[in-house]
Formats: structure tokens, sequence, C-alpha cells
């Protein structure tokens, strides 16, 4: 929408040297001129190139004009470095011919425009692959992956995660050049302090902050609170993420907005969304409902509870949004079809202190895992031993008794 915005913490993350880096051997797999990018790589991990054959690699690409790569295949064809050197320079060289020439196939769409779109056919690319396994094979061919699998200090596993999260942030784009140009708007819109922007951050991020106004999106229960939490800690990570809520609110000074989607793309599938439980818990005297009429069928538990009069539904009606075709569209139809959730799935919470019609040691039937045996109960989960599958924690309306299941093997 046009807003300009600061990422809190975001820039951060390209900022760590074990992203620079790969960064670096990418920049040169789309452009094998970037000299910068060259000099931080040419020895790292160590390549037993040091200063003086950094030197050397400099002297013979001033001599002929030509940018650090070329002047390291000159200096190679010349015999100008010799021993193990030069064997990894020869290797770091190649490594760099073969990137860049799939990096052009990718930046043209996988077609050349011409016969001369790949100069020197030798250093084409085998096999075509996607940018993703493209930035993979960099990594490991130029032996950096290796380097922190084989480094023992306590940051060493850090690092190679932030490498795969890097990585995964390739699924995004096209190809690798416009990741690098993306990233390059990144640290050029973090570096630009002379206008106001809208500050986007993480709950974790916000801690001892403070603002006027808060915009908290993505409410629903799931997502927040998270059911990753929940499963792997149970009790524990729900209470860990409604205290995050309660550091989300708090940060707010004068007004805070929470907000949830009736629907959700998740890896590729729209989904239905239930509203945060932890919207149901806010009080209602210091709620304004700002739902649009229709949408869900009005109210949601201390949102829309309140017999109080307010305003902000009457604005949110005459806004121009909702006056629009579109939502007079929408509004028509409501007549002829639901609007609203399922009654009978309007208030689905998992109830960490409901009563389990199940004991340790029944013996349940799951749909996917096959049959096992309970050990252990919290709430509606179910802690259960399966012959198959081993331990899960299961929902409990999602397993039956076994003598119900027929006692047919999955």
């Amino acid at each position: 929408i046009g807003l300009p915005y600061r990422v809190i913490g975001g820039p951060r993350f390209y900022e760590r040297m074990e992203i620079r880096d790969a960064m670096a051997y990418f920049r040169l797999a789309v452009s094998p001129d970037d000299d910068l990018a060259f000099e931080r790589i040419v020895n790292t991990p160590k390549r037993g190139l040091g200063d003086k054959a950094q030197q050397k690699i400099q002297q013979a690409a001033r001599s002929n004009g030509v940018n650090l790569v070329e002047g390291a295949r000159l200096l190679l064809a010349s015999k100008g470095l010799g021993g193990k050197g030069a064997a990894e320079l020869k290797k770091l060289v190649d490594g760099i011919d073969r990137w860049h020439a799939e990096a052009r196939l990718h930046a043209l769409g996988g077609v050349a425009p011409d016969e001369n779109a790949v100069i020197d056919t030798e250093r084409a690319p085998d096999t075509a692959h996607d940018h993703i396994e493209l930035a993979e094979i960099i990594l490991e061919e130029s032996g950096y992956t290796e380097h922190w699998q084989n480094d023992k200090t306590p940051e060493a596993p850090g690092r190679l995660e932030n490498l795969k999260e890097l990585v995964n942030q390739l699924a995004n784009f096209e190809n690798l050049q416009g990741f690098l140009e993306h990233i390059s708007l990144v640290m050029d819109n973090d570096r630009e302090e002379g206008e106001d922007k809208v500050s986007i951050m993480t709950l974790h991020a916000a801690k001892g902050l403070e603002f006027p106004v808060i915009f908290l999106p993505g409410w629903e229960d799931g997502l927040f609170p998270s059911q990753r939490s929940m499963d792997e800690s149970g009790v524990k990570g729900l209470e860990e993420e409604r205290r995050l809520a309660y550091v989300g609110i708090t940060r707010a000074e004068e007004l805070a907005t929470i907000s949830f989607a009736a629907n959700r793309r998740v890896y590729g599938r729209w989904q239905a969304q239930f509203k945060s439980r932890f919207i149901d818990e806010l009080p209602m005297s210091h709620v304004d409902e700002q739902t649009p009429p229709g949408l869900y069928g009005g109210g949601f538990g201390a949102v829309g509870m309140t017999d109080a009069a307010s305003d902000l539904h009457d604005r949110a009606s005459r806004a121009d949004v909702y006056n629009s075709p579109g939502w007079k569209r929408l509004q028509s139809r409501s007549q002829h079809r639901g609007m609203s959730q399922p009654s009978e799935a309007r208030n689905v919470v998992i109830d960490v202190n409901a009563v389990s019609a199940f004991t340790v040691g029944d013996r349940v039937f799951h749909q996917k895992f096959g049959y096992g045996a309970v050990t252990g109960i919290e709430g509606d989960k179910l802690d259960i031993a399966f012959d198959k599958a081993g331990d899960k924690k299961v929902v409990a309306k999602f397993v039956t008794a076994a003598e119900s299941a027929g006692d047919v093997p999955f």
C-alpha cells in the first residue's frame, strides 16, 4: 500500500557473518565482476590463499584491466601460483563459472535468447537446477557448509540453521538475482532514517518498547497460540503464548487493534480459521468491536458479547469500503447462503481442564497412526504409545476406543 516501513530486528539476520559470506557467493554466481564479493570469500573457508596470494591476484587483475575472477584465471594460466593454493583457487574459479552459467539461465527464464547467450559452452551447466537447489550446490561445492559442519564451536549449529533459513527464503523469489535485489532494498530501507516509518517486529523483539498505536494481526488458533508450541509443550507452551499475547497488548500506549482472518492460505491451500482463544479472554469493558456486519455473522466472544452501544460498528458500516459494489454483492448473497461459521464449530477450543473419556492403559485407534495404548492424559490431549507409529500426543476427539473401531488392522 506504499507505506514506508522498517523491520526491527530483520536486517540483523543479513548482517551475520555466515549470511554475508553466503550472500557473497550468491553475488559472484550472479555477477563474477563483483570484486568485493570475491575478496570476501576467496579464502573463506581456508584455501591456503593468504595475503601474498591475494596480492598476486589483484596485481594480475589490475595489469590486465579485468575483474578479480579473471585475474585469478590469468594468474593460474601463467603458473604464477603453485601448491595447494593454486589447486584450490582453480577449483573456486571453475565453480564460479558453473554457478554463473546456471544463474544466467534462471535470469533468462531457463532459455537462452540466442546462440551467444552462453559464451563459453564448456562452462555451461550439464544439468539444470532450480535457484534453490543452485544455492545449496554453491554452499556445498564451495566447502562453506562443510566448514561449519566441522566447526566445534557452540555457535556452529546456529550458523548452519541460519544458512538453511537463508536458502528457504529463496522460495519466495524466481531467481537468485531477484532475491539479492530484494535484500539490497531491505538493507537500504533500514539505513534511511529521514522519514517516519511504520515499525514491523515480532512480539519477542517488542519487549520493553511502547508505541501510541499498535496492530496485532494473525490472532487465530493454531497460529497464535501456535499449534506447534501447544503440541510440543502442552500447557506450558500455551501459557508461554499467553504471556506473549500480554506483551503484545501492553506495548500500546493508547490503542491496540487485534485482527484475525476468516480464511488463510497455508502451504498453498486455503483453510478456514478460528479466532484466537486469547480474544475471548479480553475484558469486555476494554473492547470495541470493529468486525464488519456479515463477517462470521457479527460478534465473537468478549468482542461481541457486550450490549453497550459502540459507534465503531456504525462507522465501519458507513465506511466507503463497506459501501463498495463488491461489499454490497456480498451482503445481498448473504440472504441466500450462510455467512457465519457452523454453529457446532463456533467456539472450538482445546480445553486443558477437560475430563477425558479415556483412562491410562485404554486401547485406542487413530485413523492415521493405528492402534495404541494411552500412557498419559492432559486435559483433552492424550499421550499414546502407538504400536507402529511410536509415542504421539493426540487430541482425544481424533481417537476412538479400540473395540468400537472393530479391531480391524489399519
